[in-house]
């Protein structure tokens, strides 16, 4: 089932949000779903269809067979921790108000603890997503190559991710990928397993 891979685009987002969504959802909520204003999917979409940031459009890579969405991820550079953060932190601010964003980007700062920003110079996957109704068809091996080969292309020399403990079956993809265990960070948080940072040379 060969995919066909693009830039995301705002009218994507019924698709790829639920995706993006689904890389991480015990994450997605303990961030995004604790305060009145909504669910994690809620901010997920708003921020999406503006384009900017880590979870913008722009960002966004989706891989489409006879025009549906079956795939979504993201890679981008560990240089750009800083930018990404100071963004992510306005439009919290400007979706959750001043008054409930301080739950949100406290609990960021703790995530951070478990999911570390990538180094610099290390091209960085995140939001890896499969249509639940196609998986163990090869999309997730597709996805993963089409970006290894964006990151060759931007001259990057290493490539990383990071997979929760609770999901072996993902882990098992990615080290038949080429990725190793380089560490494992412990969760202190509840309903957040401990995850794993794996590394591989592009």
């Amino acid at each position: 089932m060969p995919l066909t891979f693009r830039r995301a685009l705002p009218d994507d987002v019924a698709a790829a949000v639920p995706l993006i969504y689904s890389s991480g959802p015990a994450a997605f909520d303990y961030a995004f779903a604790c305060t009145t204003k909504g669910n994690a999917q809620d901010f997920l979409r708003w921020v999406f269809v503006r384009g900017r940031g880590q979870f913008g459009y722009r960002q966004h890579w989706v891989g489409t067979q006879d025009g549906q969405v079956l795939a979504s991820g993201t890679a981008q550079s560990g240089e750009g921790n800083l930018a990404n953060l100071l963004l992510a932190a306005s439009q919290i601010i400007r979706f959750y108000g001043p008054l409930q964003c301080w739950k949100v980007l406290w609990r960021g700062v703790q995530l951070e603890r478990i999911i570390a920003p990538p180094p610099k110079r290390t091209f960085y996957l995140a939001h890896l997503g499969v249509s639940s109704a196609s998986t163990g068809q090869g999309i997730g091996s597709q996805l993963i190559d089409f970006l290894l080969q964006q990151g060759r292309v931007a001259g990057f020399s290493r490539c990383a991710l990071d997979v929760a403990a609770s999901n072996p079956r993902a882990q098992a993809l990615y080290e038949r990928l080429g990725f190793a265990l380089q560490r494992e960070n412990a969760s202190h948080l509840p309903g957040i397993a401990a995850h794993r940072y794996l590394q591989r040379p592009l």
